[in-house]
């Protein structure tokens, strides 16, 4: 008599053997299946290359203003915070004394020079009578050196005459410059002294700004070389355009242009000051400000960009890619990378023209793998009906 329970046991081995060949079957199909990448196929392209530095903000000119005689401050004539021109009257100094000074010294002047005319007729008069040995000649040298004394008086009093005029002048103050003046430092009543240390107050001229921003040399270097190369042009670093973003990070509509570059490297921080001059028409730039200068370096005619989601990092850090060859076979690229320029990367060294680079998919490939190839952002091909 047979056992029902191993009898009925046959069957249900039987088809789970099945069943797990059908699956092992299944995985080995899965497993031999092509795997699918997206890949966007490398052109050149057109580029401005720019870099993008902090700067602040200087005034074009700056004049300090300082009192260059002493005395008593009469009045200010000028609104704190106003433009005012050059030879613009700021300041009065009391003139009183200089204006004696100067009338003393003048009047000395009117008196030699009133003199001259007899003294010169006398030794007119002696150098005939000389000719004639109706004089001796010591009187005639004696009239002739009165004569040039009394034209040296004559030129000291001018200069005398010209001190006190210019004394005279400086106790009226002016605008050394054009430009926008500052808070006044002293008021009326107040005394000045001649050249003294604190100024009086402080123009600028806006019309015009400087800004001021560091570079690493480096990055100058970097430059200089994509210029010899020829990777760029547009002629050299010293003739760029530069575009500002304001603090907020409005961009500022006038266009400026690099002036130079500091001869000199700073030794702590390994960089040099680039100044770059913006027009400034309703002085919305003002001195101090932290802005973002874009300077423009020139134009890549042929560069490769490279979407940012098709370059990693190796473990060295080294920037890589992976591209599907002419075999349909994934090839991993060793990059050199020169910058972010919008969403993409500038490579300078790993890629070429018409290589295809993998955007999509790159979990599933490794080196070697041979690969289907579909473009980048093609819709899906719609599943079949069931």
């Amino acid at each position: 008599m047979q056992n029902p329970t191993r009898g009925g046991m046959i069957p249900i081995v039987g088809i789970l053997v099945a069943g797990g060949l059908l699956v092992g079957c299944g995985k080995k199909e899965q497993a031999r299946a092509t795997p699918e990448v997206a890949v966007v196929a490398l052109q050149p392209e057109r580029v401005a290359i720019t870099f993008e530095l902090p700067g602040r903000t200087s005034a074009f000119l700056v004049a300090e203003v300082h009192p260059q005689v002493n005395g008593i401050i009469q009045k200010r004539l000028f609104t704190e915070g106003s433009d005012v021109k050059e030879g613009e009257a700021l300041y009065q100094i009391d003139p009183r004394p200089y204006q004696a000074a100067y009338d003393s010294a003048a009047a000395a002047l009117a008196r030699g020079e009133a003199n001259l005319p007899a003294i010169r007729k006398r030794a007119e008069r002696f150098k005939a009578l000389a000719a004639d040995n109706a004089v001796g000649q010591q009187d005639y040298d004696d009239a002739t050196a009165a004569l040039k004394q009394a034209e040296a008086e004559v030129q000291a009093l001018k200069a005398g005459a010209e001190s006190a005029r210019i004394n005279l002048g400086y106790t009226r103050i002016v605008a050394p410059i054009s430009g926008r003046i500052g808070k006044s430092n002293v008021t009326p009543g107040a005394l000045a002294t001649a050249y003294q240390g604190p100024a009086f107050t402080t123009i600028q001229q806006l019309d015009q700004v400087y800004v001021d921003s560091p570079q690493s040399s480096a990055t100058l270097l970097g430059i200089q070389r994509n210029l010899a190369a020829k990777r760029i042009k547009g002629g050299t670093p010293e003739q760029a355009k530069v575009k500002l973003l304001l603090e907020d990070g409005t961009p500022y509509p006038q266009t400026g242009i690099l002036k130079f570059s500091d001869v000199t490297v700073d030794s702590s921080t390994g960089s040099q000051i680039l100044r770059m001059v913006f027009p400034n028409p309703n002085h919305t730039l003002l001195p101090g400000m932290y802005v973002r200068a874009i300077v423009e370096e020139g134009v890549a005619e042929q560069a490769i960009l490279v979407p940012q989601q098709g370059v990693s990092r190796d473990p060295k850090g080294n920037a890589i890619a992976l591209v599907v060859d002419g075999s349909d076979k994934v090839e991993q690229r060793t990059l050199k990378v020169d910058r972010a320029i919008g969403s993409k990367w500038l490579v300078t060294e790993g890629l070429r023209a018409g290589d295809r680079v993998i955007l999509e998919g790159l979990q599933k490939v490794r080196p070697g793998v041979a690969v289907k190839v579909v473009p980048f952002g093609a819709k899906p091909a719609p599943a079949a009906a069931k």
